[in-house]
C-alpha cells in the first residue's frame, strides 16, 4: 500500500506520495529507501524454484511474473493514476493514447455490437471505429456532442458502449457527462471517456458515472514532449475485462518512459495550473481582436460550453481552438509560419507553445461543421503569455 492510499489525503498530496510503496522504494538491507521508485528493466523474471513458479502462474498486476507484465517502475506510475481517480479499481499502461483508446474498445466490444461514438472524437479514434472495428463486425454511429440526456434515443439493444470526449480535442464542446452515464446505466451500457484535455486533477470522470476513463500520458501528465504513453483507469466492474484484452494483446510499456511519466505527474499541479493561466490570458486576448470570428475556450463566459463546464470541472487547460475571421486556407498558413514562439507540430501539453490548423469539417458525419473561417488550435504552454501575445501579433501582421 503506497501513502496516497489513505483516503483522508488531499488530491494535491496523493499526487506526490502515489506510487511511492515502500516495497518498491525501499530496501530494508540497505537500511533505508529512496523517493522515486527505482528504474526496473526486466525482460525474464527468475523464480526460486518451480512451486513458487507455479505459484505466480496466475500473477496480479503488481507481482514479478514476466517482463511484459510490468516490474515496480510501471506498477508506480499505474497506482499513482489510480489513486488520482476517486472510485478507480486500477489502471493499465499502454505505448500510445491511440493505443490505450484501441485496447479499450477491442476489450469492451464484440461482433455484432454497436457503439456509440461522439462526432467531434480524436481523428484517430474515429478511424480505429471505422477500420479495424468495423473489420471486426463492430458497427458505430456517430453522435452531436451535446445530444445530453437524449442520447437515451440512440441507444439500441445492440448497444454496449458509449464513448465520449470532453472537450473535443479539435472543436471543444463539453458534453453533458452525468447526464450521459446516468442514460447509460439505466440501460446497462458501459461509458469510456476521453479525458486528456482535462485530466482527473480537473475533472474526476468515474466521479460523474464514468465506467473506463482514458489519458495520453503523453500530454499534461508527462507534460515534456519527451515521452510517450496512454492509460485506462476503470471501475472494478470493469477492471477485469480491460486486463485481460491488455495480457492478450501483448501491450506492455517501457519503465524508462513509466519513470518520465510519473516525474511529470508529480508536478501536474502546478503546471497544469499555470497552462490554465497563461491559456485564459492568450484566449481573452484573442477575443477581443478583431481578426477573430470566435474563440472555441470553455472557460470563457460566452462560449457555448461554458455553462456545463463551470458545473463539472474545477478549472482549465491551456488547449483552446479560435477562427481567423474571413481567412482562407492561405491566409491561415501565413498567419501559423509567421509566429516564432509557438511551434508547428502535432500533440500538446507540454511546456511549450503548438500551433496547428484545423480542419473539423473533414471528419464531422453527425453533425455539419459550419463556420466557414479557417481554425486554428493553440497549446498554450509555460512560456510568459505577453511574449505568446506579441508573437500572435506577428502571425495577424502576416495575415
Amino acid at each position: 500500500m503506497s501513502k496516497s492510499d489513505d483516503d483522508s489525503l488531499r488530491p494535491a498530496t496523493k499526487l506526490v506520495q502515489g506510487g511511492r510503496r515502500p516495497e518498491w522504494t525501499g530496501d530494508p538491507r540497505l537500511g533505508g529507501g529512496v523517493v522515486n521508485p527505482p528504474l526496473w528493466r526486466a525482460s525474464t523474471i527468475l523464480y526460486d524454484n518451480i512451486a513458487d513458479l507455479k505459484a505466480r502462474g496466475h500473477a496480479t498486476h503488481d507481482k514479478l511474473y514476466y517482463g511484459r507484465r510490468g516490474t515496480p517502475t510501471v506498477w508506480a506510475l499505474a497506482d499513482a493514476l489510480t489513486g488520482m481517480e476517486p472510485g478507480a479499481e486500477g489502471s493499465l499502461l499502454y505505448p500510445s493514447g491511440v493505443a490505450a483508446i484501441s485496447a479499450g474498445l477491442l476489450a469492451l466490444l464484440s461482433p455484432g455490437d454497436h457503439l456509440l461514438m461522439v462526432d467531434s472524437a480524436y481523428e484517430p479514434t474515429r478511424a480505429f471505429c471505422t477500420g479495424m472495428l468495423a473489420r471486426m463486425g463492430v458497427r458505430t454511429s456517430f453522435y452531436d456532442p451535446l445530444v445530453g440526456s437524449d442520447i437515451a434515443d440512440l441507444i439500441e439493444p445492440e448497444t454496449k458502449l458509449i464513448f465520449l470526449e470532453s472537450p473535443g480535442s479539435l472543436t471543444f464542446e463539453v458534453q453533458d457527462i452525468p447526464a450521459i452515464t446516468a442514460a447509460a446505466r439505466a440501460r446497462g451500457v458501459l461509458t469510456m471517456l476521453d479525458n486528456t484535455w482535462a485530466t482527473p486533477w480537473l475533472f474526476p470522470a468515474l466521479a460523474h458515472g464514468v465506467d473506463v476513463t482514458m489519458m495520453s500520458l503523453t500530454k499534461y501528465v508527462g507534460g515534456h514532449s519527451d515521452a510517450m504513453m496512454g492509460s485506462l483507469t476503470a471501475t472494478k466492474a470493469v477492471w477485469p475485462k480491460l486486463r485481460h484484452a491488455t495480457y492478450q494483446l501483448g501491450q506492455a510499456v517501457s519503465p524508462d518512459d513509466c519513470a518520465l511519466i510519473l516525474r511529470g505527474l508529480r508536478t501536474l499541479d502546478v503546471r497544469l495550473a499555470r497552462h490554465g493561466e497563461n491559456g485564459l490570458a492568450v484566449a481573452t486576448w484573442l477575443a477581443g481582436r478583431a481578426e477573430v470570428g470566435r474563440v472555441l475556450h470553455p472557460a470563457l463566459p460566452d462560449d457555448a460550453s461554458h455553462a456545463l463546464w463551470s458545473r463539472d470541472f474545477s478549472g482549465t487547460s491551456g488547449l483552446f481552438g479560435f477562427t481567423l475571421k474571413g481567412a482562407d486556407d492561405a491566409a491561415r498558413a501565413r498567419f501559423i509560419d509567421a509566429l516564432a514562439h509557438f511551434g508547428i507540430g502535432f500533440s500538446w501539453g507540454g511546456y511549450e507553445s503548438l500551433a496547428v490548423p484545423g480542419d473539423p469539417q473533414t471528419i464531422r458525419t453527425a453533425t455539419r461543421w459550419t463556420d466557414p473561417d479557417a481554425l486554428v488550435r493553440l497549446s498554450i504552454g509555460l512560456e510568459d503569455p505577453a511574449d505568446l501575445i506579441a508573437d500572435l501579433e506577428r502571425g495577424f501582421a502576416a495575415l
